[in-house]
């Protein structure tokens, strides 16, 4: 295949697919059978027995394909290059899973995946990784062997880096991406890691929020004191950080640190009424679990609150007794943990260096503090007039029946930043995950509708994604 050759048809290659879709969920069965959890020392050779599966997998079916080890659990890297003149793209997935705690909630093993039928007659793989990340890296990988059994070849230059530590920290994949970005080098970063707005949208995420994660300890008294003989008297440390940490937001749910929204820009009027469109009310999001009323920013609704607006969260707050039954003790240190949510143009440091500002301003005398940095990343976001963004939309638009949406994740993918950092590459976000695949929780699953559909799309999108230029 030459640059000058058009993309291959690809009828053929969805037909394909959809006659192999029970050998695809044996595959996919077998992937999640093993109990990859990347957190957890006792279960390190499990997390190689699934790269040592992807591996072989992937070899399979033409890949050039090894195991690279790292200080924590190994990447898989593969080759499908050497096709002179077309793109080259490099996909992201990982391996690993979240442990499965608590257990007495599952309805089932975690590691003995099964098809469920939901009341809504709906059909789901219930497995722990399900939905997080496996099922939805194989999605790609099974429509590179459908190409690649009906054409013998792919449609353009493909490369794979699949992780083992997503799920715990990921603290090697930058180390790795710097090492060997002259062999993973493309010009397209492709990651399924995310979801749909609704079961029969297909979307590309193009923005995600950066984060700032930290820890703050406030100390008065060297030790817990009597309440009854110290109060009033002795500064109380919790009461203390409570009047502190609600100065960071103002009355109408803007925070107050200086220079905390500058350059932050709002999304386009006509990306704004995609969302409006998928979130006509507030409740849409809010009312599955619970709520009512977006209680953020004045002026924007709940989702623009998620997908473009920066953010300030208490995540924890302690200090005193805690236990069971009450005791009347002045606790000598109270701790918070919070983290900033980050949108594309905010530079996490500035936002740490004047959070730790404002809270060291208003201390007291008696008062010291302490601060832990939990890790920071920038916003991303992916250029809404690219050439490469445009046909993977229309190429998803044509497997769904409806036109596909460029929406954003109030969430952090550090590997995203890591990309760009390290090879100079912006990512396109298609994942076909539900809201309600319970990822993370007991009883993940996966549309059975959506592992097929997931395979069909991505074979559209690497015939899309060939055209040069």
């Amino acid at each position: 295949m030459t640059a000058s050759s058009p993309a291959p048809l690809t009828e053929d290659v969805l037909s394909h697919a959809d006659a192999a879709q029970p050998e695809a969920l044996e595959r996919l069965f077998a992937l999640l059978r093993i109990p990859s959890i990347s957190a957890q020392p006792r279960h390190a050779e499990d997390c190689r027995a699934a790269a040592q599966w992807l591996r072989d997998d992937l070899a399979a079916i033409g890949f050039d394909a090894r195991v690279a080890d790292t200080p924590g659990h190994p990447m898989v890297v593969a080759h499908d290059v050497g096709k002179s003149g077309l793109p080259h793209v490099l996909f992201y997935g990982h391996y690993d899973v979240q442990p499965v705690d608590p257990l007495s909630l599952w309805s089932s093993d975690p590691f003995a995946p099964a098809i469920v039928t939901g009341e809504d007659g709906r059909q789901v793989i219930v497995a722990r990784g399900a939905s997080d990340d496996k099922g939805q890296l194989m999605t790609f990988i099974e429509a590179c062997r459908a190409w690649k059994q009906v054409h013998g070849d792919l449609p353009l230059n493909v490369s794979v880096l699949i992780e083992g530590e997503e799920e715990s920290g990921g603290a090697n994949l930058l180390p790795f991406l710097k090492a060997h970005a002259a062999e993973l080098g493309a010009g397209l970063a492709l990651i399924c890691d995310t979801d749909m707005p609704n079961r029969t949208t297909p979307a590309i995420t193009t923005a995600l929020r950066g984060l700032v994660g930290e820890e703050v300890v406030i100390q008065c008294a060297g030790r817990d004191l009597h309440s009854g003989m110290y109060g009033n008297a002795a500064r109380n440390p919790i009461e203390l950080l409570c009047t502190i940490l609600a100065t960071i937001r103002d009355e109408t749910g803007r925070v107050t640190l200086p220079g905390f929204y500058d350059d932050v820009q709002l999304p386009s009027e006509s990306q704004r009424k995609q969302w409006r469109a998928l979130f006509p009310d507030d409740s849409v999001l809010l009312g599955p679990v619970g709520l009512s009323e977006a209680a953020g920013e004045d002026g924007f609704t709940a989702i623009e609150q998620v997908w473009c607006r920066p953010s300030f969260e208490i995540n924890g707050i302690s200090g005193g007794y805690e236990e069971d039954g009450f005791k009347t003790v002045l606790p000598a240190k109270a701790m918070a943990k919070i983290s900033f949510r980050l949108v594309p143009g905010q530079d996490p440091q500035r936002i740490r260096a004047a959070f730790r500002e404002r809270v060291a301003g208003l201390l007291p005398p008696d008062a010291t503090v302490t601060f832990s940095a939990h890790g920071a990343s920038s916003g991303f976001a992916v250029p809404q007039d690219g050439p490469d963004l445009r046909r993977a939309l229309d190429a998803l638009g044509e497997e769904w029946g409806v036109p596909a949406v460029a929406t954003a994740s109030g969430g952090s993918i550090p590997v995203v930043a890591e990309v760009q950092e390290a090879l100079g590459i912006d990512s396109l976000l298609i994942g076909f995950a539900q809201s309600d695949d319970r990822i993370h929780s007991p009883n993940e699953q996966y549309g059975v509708e959506n592992f097929r559909k997931g395979v069909r799309s991505w074979v559209r999108v690497l015939a899309a994604l060939a055209v040069p230029g």
